[in-house]
């Protein structure tokens, strides 16, 4: 440890204290005070309960959750709020302190809450006032930082998530429209019975019915990210599914979610073993002579005539609430077979090309996740020099 560190626990440094109830009549929009809960500020009241420099704690809900302030301000029984002495600590110094403690794994019971006292155990080092000072100074330089680039590299995250919808209508725009046709989902699945269905309903299906292994069974968690994904699993008995061989799914079908986060869209993949669709998806079997699948699942999310006509329809908020009818009436222009082949390879190229965007972008931001972490441990361990962030990039 560094000289003129102490090693403390945290109940010798500050302290917790409980957050009061508010009366609902006592809080206005335009309060001169923040009233907080667990997650921040809730709203505002001309009322104060503590009038010093402190930091909110969230005790139940968002257990561990922090937020500083330097006015007056009233904090709701779902809290705690830190008193501590100003000639020995600095308040953003004790704000980074406790960032590194982990407070949210503290919380527990069914309704998760943190013991002040198992706060109070934590072993510190702590400086005196004038190295905690310096820490604060840059600690607050570099994370202003990696705060902006963290903004740039969300925001060109952003961007490239929106790139392929105009590419789309582009590519589309791209061919003489002469042999194309209007069609819907409906005319374009294939002429059999349950070429388009939802998976079943009620007593059909009881939860209590899933077994460890056996015949999977598909759900939101499926088709959710946009293309299909194997990720929590479901089975039935294969004496199950004999009574439920109607809702099987077919390599290239198409899912579309109709519960829960709705308006998200697969295709079911070439090796997918025998399986079933529960009632949260509309599974739609083409008729490859008409309409491919990557056609359809492409224009689908992308083509804006789609999303309005299923904004539009959905009941309840937007998308909250698609049905099999108001997919199989969902409008499409459709170009011939030998044009979506092509429209679909472009498709594609664009979206290989997008993900490489995104997938770097991503790693920036856990990077500078990353940065942040290292930083406030090498300030807590007495390691911390200024212009460590002066290489970040911005773009």
């Amino acid at each position: 440890m560094k000289v003129g560190w102490k090693e403390m626990s945290v109940g010798e440094v500050l302290r917790l204290e409980y957050g009061k109830p508010l009366e609902d009549a006592d809080r206005k929009f335009d309060g001169l005070y923040p009233v907080y809960g667990a997650n921040g500020e809730k709203n505002r009241s001309d009322k104060f309960y503590f009038d010093k420099p402190s930091l909110i704690v969230g005790r139940k809900g968002s257990a561990g959750e922090l937020n500083i302030t330097e006015e007056k301000f009233w904090p709701l029984d779902v809290t705690y709020f830190v008193t501590f002495d100003q000639r020995q600590h600095n308040l953003q110094f004790l704000y980074y302190l406790l960032s590194t403690l982990d407070l949210p794994s503290l919380a527990k019971g069914v309704k998760p809450g943190i013991n002040r006292n198992e706060v109070y155990s934590q072993r510190v080092a702590i400086p005196p006032l004038p190295e905690q000072k310096r820490i604060v100074g840059i600690l607050y330089e570099a994370f202003n930082s990696i705060a902006t680039a963290k903004a740039n590299a969300e925001k060109n995250l952003q961007n490239t998530r929106t790139i392929i919808q105009p590419t789309f209508i582009a590519i589309l725009n791209s061919f003489d429209h002469i042999r194309w046709h209007a069609s819907t989902v409906e005319d374009t699945a294939k002429t059999e019975k349950g070429s388009i269905k939802t998976g079943p309903f009620g007593s059909q299906l009881l939860h209590s019915e899933f077994v460890n292994e056996g015949i999977p069974v598909l759900g939101i968690d499926n088709a959710v990210q946009n293309h299909f994904r194997w990720n929590e699993r479901r089975y039935i008995t294969p004496q199950k599914f004999s009574e439920l061989s109607r809702f099987q799914v077919k390599p290239g079908d198409v899912l579309i979610t109709i519960m829960g986060t709705c308006g998200r869209c697969a295709i079911v993949p070439d090796d997918i073993p025998t399986t079933i669709n529960s009632k949260h998806l509309c599974c739609i079997t083409l008729n490859h002579q008409k309409c491919l699948p990557e056609f359809l699942h492409a224009y689908f999310l992308y083509h804006p005539a789609a999303r309005a006509f299923l904004s539009k329809r959905a009941k309840g908020s937007i998308m909250a609430g698609l049905n099999m009818g108001i997919i199989k009436e969902l409008p499409l222009l459709l170009p011939p077979v030998e044009q979506q082949r092509t429209i679909v390879k472009k498709v594609a190229a664009i979206r290989e090309s997008t993900e490489a965007l995104e997938s770097i972008y991503q790693r920036k931001l856990a990077t500078l996740d990353a940065l942040k972490k290292s930083l406030l441990h090498q300030a807590f361990t007495g390691r911390l020099r200024a212009g460590l962030t002066e290489n970040l990039t911005y773009t």
